[in-house]
């Protein structure tokens, strides 16, 4: 079996772990919310806080797998990911899980860019979808399993096992990793950029920690403008830094390549609505339409599906009509299916929902993977490790502003009608702010090259 094939299937175990973990949690949110005493909504903080906390490590993850060699890296993330939800399952207040969770992110920023890292310098050019494709088909697995396994943990069991079956896929990952992925380092590894990292991470991670509490009442609102002025004005500190540092720990010179800055905008803005969707949609399926979390999973879960069939169809489809007018396309296509999930009421019928979901599923899955490798396009090899922790930090935060967007929407909606108990007729404009941020997105892509991106799927060759 080619080595493009066996590393990515690898990595995927990471994935798969990374993966189950969140879209389990997602489901099992109002059972953690009604054991903790806690507000459903409240929960958010243990989604936000895991995003955040990839946000603020990723930066370091392509330093370090060039300086340590990457499979140390991969199997040390594994580890820290596994112990995080040792203590997750452990957990008995919310801010027991938020401080688990950021345990978790911790080894989640070092699992997914490094294992990314390792595939885009193992890879051929011309097969980095196909490659990409496999590393996402497994990793699948976890969206697909998870709502349902959360669903029937939460119903049946206790909502602590689902983070302790981490435990099992951990240890295989490990044992696969030593065997299997090379250690790949740099023979010249540029300084560690300690400065930009605390810059970055205290702009990244007070930006996002301020809008999660925004309108939560966990603090005035006068303090919490100004974590977020605090925030602002690190990241603009570090834009300063990075334009005087030789070696930044994100280089913001990467955003003049085309491509890859049409993926770092244009993704940024088409996952900011998708990344609301797996705390919104088992709100409204559990606490609108009075689901079991059972049931709720049981009706997600087809999602997944529906990428998992997309990944057999991405390279002959972005091959016939090239990744501009596939991401522009697609985008809109995937922002109708966003916003339909406010169209749902209780009288909707289950076989609907879930074939919206499915088919809905297919075109988001498809637009993820023409982003994920457009972005590194033109990135040249001495880049790519800062160049995967770039887009990496980019894709986190992009995810975790999702969630923050769509419970505030949420919010407010709720606010204007007459505040009190979650209604069913509080998500439907969650839904749309979300999907019309989406939509943006296009904005970005119409201005890519007709043909971007057409040497990673043998089009160019087609073309001449």
């Amino acid at each position: 079996m080619p080595a493009f094939v066996i590393t990515p299937l690898i990595i995927a175990t990471a994935l798969f772990m990374e993966q189950l973990d969140g879209t389990v949690l997602a489901t099992a949110l109002p059972a953690m919310a009604a054991d903790l005493h806690e507000d459903p909504v409240a929960l958010k903080l243990a989604l936000t806080a895991y995003l955040l906390s990839l946000a603020v490590f990723i930066p370091l993850s392509g330093w370090a797998a060039d300086k340590f060699g990457a499979r140390r890296v991969f199997r040390a993330a594994i580890g820290v990911f596994t112990l995080g939800s040792i203590l997750c399952g452990f957990s008995d207040s919310l801010a027991a899980i938020v401080a688990a969770r950021v345990v978790q992110g911790l080894g989640g920023a070092m699992m997914v860019p490094v294992g990314r890292l390792v595939l885009l310098r193992t890879a051929p050019r011309q097969e980095i979808v196909r490659a990409m494709a496999y590393l996402t088909i497994p990793a699948l697995v976890g969206p697909l399993i998870g709502p349902p396994l959360g669903g029937f943990l939460s119903t049946y069991f206790h909502w602590r096992y689902i983070f302790w079956i981490n435990v099992p896929i951990g240890l295989i990952g490990a044992a696969l990793t030593t065997r299997f992925i090379p250690d790949l380092y740099e023979e010249n590894v540029r300084p560690l950029d300690v400065t930009g990292a605390a810059l970055s991470g205290v702009g990244l991670s007070f930006i996002v920690f301020g809008f999660t509490i925004l309108g939560r009442g966990f603090a005035p609102p006068v303090v919490v403008a100004a974590i977020v002025a605090v925030g602002a004005a690190a990241l603009y500190a570090y834009f300063i830094h990075a334009q005087r540092t030789e070696h930044p720990i994100i280089d913001l010179a990467l955003l003049r390549i085309p491509t890859f800055r049409a993926a770092i905008y244009g993704g940024f803005l088409f996952r900011v609505g998708l990344g609301a969707v797996p705390f919104l949609l088992p709100l409204l399926l559990q606490v609108g339409f009075e689901l079991s979390a059972y049931e709720s999973g049981l009706l997600t879960f087809v999602a997944a599906a529906g990428a998992m069939v997309m990944k057999t169809t991405a390279q002959p489809i972005l091959k016939r009509f090239g990744f501009r007018r596939v991401l522009i396309v697609n985008a809109l296509i995937c922002t109708g299916f966003l916003a339909a999930n406010g169209s749902f009421t209780q009288a909707t019928p289950h076989w609907l929902i879930m074939t919206m979901l499915l088919v809905g599923g297919f075109f988001r899955s498809l637009e993820f993977t023409a982003l994920n490798a457009i972005c590194y396009a033109d990135i040249p090899p001495e880049s790519m490790s800062n160049a995967t922790s770039f887009a990496a930090v980019g894709q986190q935060l992009s995810l975790s502003t999702g969630v923050a967007i769509g419970a505030a929407a949420l919010e407010t909606a709720r606010a204007l009608h007459g505040g009190g108990t979650l209604m069913a007729l509080d998500f439907p404009p969650a839904f749309f702010v979300v999907a019309s941020i989406s939509a943006v997105s296009i904005v970005n892509f119409v201005r890519l090259a007709p043909n971007a991106g057409d040497e990673l799927t043998g089009r160019k060759a087609l073309r001449a």
